[in-house]
């Protein structure tokens, strides 16, 4: 199955949901690229570039890259094209394509790295996506990938709407041939794609009375993760409107608990092509 054929994107392409991908890429800034480096890298090609969340990132951080971007939505481009053409110092130092990542418009060895990120999760065909990305690598070319592992969410104290909620959404995703747990099977899927020197590591949010304001503000941004996805699991039957009030009362309540606890980890690959 290619990207392109029929599958629903969890969370939606409205302006909303576009514009908070660009604050989670900068709430998750510092975990997301603490280890991520690209040495003597110029031509960056980036899998699933939606919005340009991630590209400002890039752009800002490693400032001898040119940055292709990606994608298969023609709106996201657009939102993409607004977002980086309103900095003119990064003119010139990015392009964006609309395109299928499992049949990329490039010649083989084009790039001298990749980076992919919250992406795999919800294609329907990861392995593809990878080796597609590393036909167009050039021999040595680094890749990084993050992805999620949504089976290590724990949150307390318990949130029965929350959790319920949690569950509906990845199971939604998987139907639509998304994989909600794709980040514990990077190893498998780079080894398989041909990559070496594969390092695969989990990076985990353990927020509790050590770090309140730290604590609130996850349990801010995931409510409004969970909430980017209410219509498509509403429409789809997968919950109930009291099902999403109870999970935005249960997550305010977090926010303000003195002894919550929020567990997450996700899933970070660096590899050579």
């Amino acid at each position: 199955m290619s990207d392109s054929e029929s599958h629903t994107y969890l969370h939606g392409y409205t302006s909303t949901e576009q514009d908070r991908l660009r604050r989670q890429a900068r709430f998750l800034e510092a975990a997301v690229f603490r280890d991520i480096d690209y040495p003597g890298a110029q031509r960056l090609i980036e899998v699933g570039s939606g919005v340009g969340a991630q590209t400002e990132v890039l752009l800002r951080r490693f400032p001898d890259l040119h940055v292709t971007c990606v994608d298969l939505n023609p709106s996201q481009i657009e939102a993409a094209h607004r977002n980086l053409d309103a900095i003119p110092e990064w003119r010139g130092r990015y392009s964006l394509q609309q395109a299928d990542a499992t049949a990329l418009p490039f010649a083989d060895d084009s790039f001298d790295s990749a980076f992919l990120c919250w992406v795999l999760e919800h294609v329907p065909s990861p392995a593809g996506v990878l080796a597609e990305a590393r036909r167009v690598l050039a021999p040595g070319a680094r890749i990084h990938i993050t992805e999620v592992m949504n089976a290590s969410l724990f949150i307390a104290p318990h949130a029965p709407n929350t959790m319920a909620y949690w569950s509906a959404l990845n199971d939604f995703q998987r139907e639509q041939h998304g994989d909600p747990f794709v980040g514990a099977k990077l190893g498998n899927l780079l080894q398989a794609a041909g990559y070496r020197d594969i390092s695969v590591r989990a990076r985990t949010f353990h927020l509790d009375n050590r770090a309140p304001a730290e604590r609130a503000a996850m349990f801010a941004y995931w409510e409004d993760l969970l909430l980017s996805a209410a219509d498509q699991l509403r429409a789809d039957g997968r919950v109930t409107a009291e099902v999403v009030e109870g999970m935005r009362s249960e997550t305010r309540a977090l926010m303000n608990d003195p002894d919550a606890v929020f567990f997450y980890s996700f899933v970070q690959a660096r590899a050579t092509a």
